[in-house]
């Protein structure tokens, strides 16, 4: 049976994402989401899901993607996961069916993660265009704690607080705080940049035409999965 015959991929609601993101995927965190699209096996079982949202603020609209200022929608692909042991190109198949089914002309972009083990081979098989290391951003550091990595978004003044407890010194910052309670900080490697631009031809021509990025080599590497074993409750389609 092919994964055509397989697989069906379809919208849906955002709430359907919940467990799987907050559970399942390695960030534990729900991030904006426009459009979400699940993954459902030949008995209509929810097998994963693929969710786009709006970018950082400097990409809206096309915003320092393009030369001659473009404007067009633009999200980035955030999260992406399905089910342990499914069949070989699931993944690529599962992402190339969402891009049909997104409003057009629209520019995507999304990010691999070699602080993860991610090189973005999702997107190189889907024909994504690679365009190097991203920029830093202020949340490129890995927080580790007795072993356990924390997620760099909530790493808050608050949170930070609630951590050290009677230990907080307010006289200190949020990071020496933290290292005084046992932290490690470590300065994160830059993220794989992916873009897709999709519409007609003639669109699509002048969106790589007009691209400031300079197209580059996809990079390559052993990939490292993540613990995704966690299994969501039994979704069926819903109508």
């Amino acid at each position: 049976m092919s994964l055509k015959e397989k697989y069906t991929v379809q919208s849906i609601p955002n709430s359907q994402c919940k467990e799987w993101l907050l559970k399942k995927h390695y960030a534990k965190r729900i991030p904006s989401i426009s459009f979400a699209f699940g993954l459902y096996n030949e008995n209509m079982i929810l097998q994963g899901i693929c969710t786009y949202g709006m970018p950082c603020r400097r990409y809206n609209e096309g915003g320092n993607i393009f030369d001659n200022k473009i404007k067009v929608p633009t999200y980035e692909l955030n999260r992406l996961v399905v089910n342990d042991g499914m069949e070989k190109n699931t993944l690529s198949y599962f992402v190339a069916q969402t891009l049909k089914l997104l409003p057009k002309p629209i520019c995507l972009v999304s990010y691999a993660d070699p602080n993860n083990g991610h090189h973005g081979y999702i997107y190189q098989a889907t024909n994504w265009i690679y365009t190097g290391v991203a920029e830093s951003g202020g949340k490129s550091f890995d927080w580790i704690l007795n072993g356990k990595y924390l997620h760099g978004r909530n790493m808050t003044t608050e949170y930070v607080k609630e951590l050290c407890k009677d230990k907080y010194d307010a006289n200190k910052n949020l990071y020496d705080n933290f290292e005084n309670i046992g932290g490690e900080i470590k300065s994160q490697d830059g993220k794989y940049r992916y873009f897709q631009f999709l519409g007609d031809k003639k669109f699509v021509a002048e969106m790589k035409k007009q691209m400031k990025y300079e197209i580059k080599p996809y990079p390559k590497g052993d990939n490292k999965r993540y613990d995704s074993s966690y299994k969501p409750t039994v979704q069926t389609v819903l109508f």
